[in-house]
Parts: structure tokens; sequence; C-alpha cells
């Protein structure tokens, strides 16, 4: 599988990131480590994750993907420096604000020890943070960074005018720069990242690895009423796209599904996969079956006629 360059930060990684956030709440320990061997023996790579994942959780208190994944790392036999890791800090915990000012510091510390490993590959602002300086937020990741303890900075959630807001205090003030984006973008939200935001990160190099790729479940196709949502894990979201728009791209997807005979999910990643904005999308599984899902998408080449069909559905 042919890997690809993460912006300027160095990085390497397959042409999907596995999303884990669902480590430890909707897969258990067991179904994870399962999943993350089939991942790796795939020839992918790199996972994401975040301190705060599953707070949401009754009965968790966060970092319980990150403490899935160290386990996994110690007893799996990849080497570490063949796995990329990405995790986050500065999202909220359960009504605590951590933000991204000196709990910096603190909340690296946590990571490593969950993660147990000494450095994380990737390290990323979960969101801004407007109390905060982009100054001193920068310069606390510049310290990790001299002390070896995380590989590459980014940020996720950021506006075209706040990740250009970023990049001019970076230079200004000769600290590190975020050279990856993690936006929410897929077939039926596109609206946030395609035109300056994507501009902006082609123009400047900036790896991107975009969250929700299957639109929490929905651009599978099996959510095409209401009723469909009622009782799944992530129905407070997925029924957002139950809606004409929503269909009309399911729409699309089934025409494509057609010609191809391909599922509805590798179409929606093998769509992702054609952008150039894109570097990776990340995508996430809760079974074996579902992770087929990746190598078929991987694998699956949609014509120009396909994507045009795509885009204007979810335009």
């Amino acid at each position: 599988m042919e890997n690809r360059s993460l912006g300027r930060t160095g990085l390497s990684i397959a042409p999907i990131v596995f999303g884990g956030n669902v480590f430890g709440w909707t897969a258990d320990e067991k179904t994870s480590f399962a999943l993350l061997d089939a991942f790796f023996d795939a020839g992918f790579n790199a996972i994401d994750t975040a301190d705060v994942y599953s707070a949401w959780v009754d009965g968790h208190v966060g970092g319980e993907s990150e403490a899935i994944i160290g386990k996994w790392l110690k007893q799996s036999g990849v080497r570490r420096e063949d796995a990329v890791i990405v995790t986050k800090v500065g999202f909220d915990n359960r009504g605590q604000k951590t933000g991204l000012t000196k709990w910096i510091a603190e909340a690296v510390e946590a990571s490593l020890k969950r993660l147990q490993t000494d450095y994380i590959d990737l390290y990323l602002a979960h969101k801004p943070d407007a109390d905060v300086p982009l100054e001193e937020t920068l310069a606390a990741f510049a310290k990790l960074k001299e002390q070896g303890k995380i590989r590459a900075i980014g940020c996720s959630n950021y506006s075209a005018g706040q990740l250009q807001d970023a990049l001019d205090t970076a230079e200004k003030n000769n600290l590190p720069r975020y050279d990856v984006l993690q936006p929410e973008y897929n077939l039926y939200n596109r609206k946030d990242f395609e035109g300056p935001l994507a501009e902006l990160c082609q123009k400047e190099e900036i790896g991107v690895i975009n969250y929700y790729s299957l639109a929490a479940g929905f651009l599978t196709g099996k959510y095409r009423a209401k009723a469909d949502t009622e009782g799944v894990a992530r129905s407070y979201r997925v029924g957002e796209y139950v809606n004409a728009r929503g269909l009309a791209v399911l729409g699309a997807m089934d025409a494509v599904a057609v010609e191809t005979g391909a599922k509805l999910a590798d179409i929606a990643l093998a769509w992702l996969l054609r952008k150039k904005a894109i570097t990776a999308p990340i995508a996430s599984a809760t079974s074996l079956s579902q992770l087929e899902s990746f190598k078929r998408a991987v694998e699956l080449t949609l014509t120009d006629e396909m994507m045009t069909l795509l885009d204007k559905a979810g335009a």
C-alpha cells in the first residue's frame, strides 16, 4: 500500500486513518485489539484518538481510547516506529475547561502514560481556544517538541481565518506551525472545508486528515428514514442527515454502487481519496467486516463522471 506524506511533518501514513473514538465505547478491549491487528496487517499504520475519548460514556473519565491503544501497542508485536499515533488536547471534559494553556504540559504526560510510549507522532489542538493567545499555545507545543515528547503538531476544527492566524503567529514568533488540519468533511458536509480552508491547506502544504468521513454511519446507506436511527449510538448526529439532500447523496451513491459493485461505505471513502486537499480520511470500524471497507476503498477507482455525479448530489 502506497503511503502519503502528511504535509511537512515528515510523517508518512497509509491512505486511511483508524478513528479510535470507538475504542472502549462501541468496541470493547478485545474487539479493539482484533481491529487494530487487522488494520495493521492490511498495511495501514495511523491511529487517531484524543485525551477526551470517551468521556461522554457514563462512568468514563476520558482517556479510555488512549489506554486501549497503549495496551495494544505493548502486546501487538508492532514496532513503535511503524505506528503513527495521533492524539489531541484541549477539549472540555465533562464541564471541566482545560483549553490550550499550561494544561498542555500536564495533559501530554497523561496521554503518554496511557499510550505507554515516550513520544506522540502528531499532537493536535482539539479546537480553538479564544481565551488563550496563540503564541502561548504554540510555545507550549514548541517546548514539547524540544523535549522529544511530540514529533509534529496540528489543529482540529479551525476555520480558514483561525488557521491563517495560527500560521502568521508561528512565523512572527519563530514558533512551530500547525502542519496538519483535522476538519469535519464528507460527502454530505462539505461547506466547512471546501473553499478557503481547503485552498489554504493546499497553498501551505498542510496535511489533512478529516473526521466523520462516513457522516456518523449515514453514508453506509443503512439510515434512510428517521426510524432507522432510533436506538443507535450516534442517533443524535446521524438523524441530521436524513433529509432531502442526504437522500439525494445516497441516491447518487446507489447509482455508483450499481456501476461498480462497491458498497456505499467504500464509495464514500474513495470519493475522499480522490480529493486533492485530503491526505487521508479518518474512519472508524467496530467489526472486522466493516474494516474490510477500508481496503476496498483504497482499491476502488471512481471515474471523473462518478465524481461529478457525487459532487453534484452533495453540493
